[in-house]
């Protein structure tokens, strides 16, 4: 079974939850493992994905790229999965992957499932999981045909090391014309201090009972006294207060 795992990557870092991910697929054994890295200037970036399990990884390296933009993403994906074969491509869940996810599905005619926490073979069929009832089973789900894309919730798998080297194949990218139609003017970055809450031990979470937003200075001035991050309920997320 051919498995390829999308691995995105930011400021030069390949992401944590993109390696969990090559992490997990590794361990569905099968020596068809490969992940892709599209980028500009991230051919150095490659060779990490060797020691969390994958054996090829595919580069496209082109200035097109460079913007973390999904349809150039989309055109060079669908060109590596008609030519090789690829059964099956995994995303690690971000805003980037699931577009990427999504549009894909669309152009290869592809079933997608989303939002699932774990994958695992039942008589040789891959089983996907995905919560349900907000969170209170799980539901298998699957695939009629080939390729078979699945996208997972953040954080659901760690990287794990076995070591071990990738190697590595350049790609030559085609674009479409309308994929190029976009540019990207700006992109902003929040600052903030403390550990994510992806990466956070300790978080401390605010909710309705603060009693307003101003009241979140609390949960800052104790998340910083305790080393943790801060997190705020679906409620008063949805309300503006964070």
């Amino acid at each position: 079974m051919s498995t390829l795992v999308f691995l995105e990557h930011h400021d030069g870092q390949l992401q944590k939850g993109s390696l969990g991910l090559l992490s997990k697929a590794a361990t569905l054994g099968g020596d068809d493992l490969a992940g892709v890295v599209l980028g500009s200037g991230v051919t150095e970036l490659a060779a990490g994905a060797g020691r969390y399990g994958a054996n090829k990884v595919y580069v496209a390296d082109d200035p097109k790229l460079d913007a973390p933009l999904p349809q150039p993403r989309v055109d060079a994906l669908a060109k590596l999965v008609r030519e090789r074969g690829i059964e099956t491509v995994l995303f690690a869940g971000s805003v980037l992957a699931a577009d990427v996810a999504a549009a894909l599905s669309a152009r290869l005619d592809a079933g997608l499932n989303w939002d699932l926490v774990d994958l695992v073979r039942e008589n040789g069929t891959l089983v996907g999981k995905r919560p349900a009832l907000q969170d209170t089973v799980y539901v298998d789900v699957g695939w009629r045909d080939e390729p078979r894309l699945a996208l997972f919730r953040s954080g659901v798998f760690d990287p794990a090391e076995t070591g071990g080297e990738a190697d590595i194949e350049e790609l030559e990218a085609e674009f479409e014309d309308f994929s190029l139609a976009a540019t990207m003017v700006e992109q902003a970055h929040e600052e903030s201090e403390g550990p994510s809450i992806e990466d956070a031990e300790i978080i401390v979470a605010g909710g309705r009972g603060l009693g307003g937003p101003e009241n979140f200075t609390l949960a800052e001035d104790l998340a910083r006294a305790l080393g943790g991050a801060v997190a705020a309920t679906r409620a008063v997320v949805d309300a503006g207060w964070y």
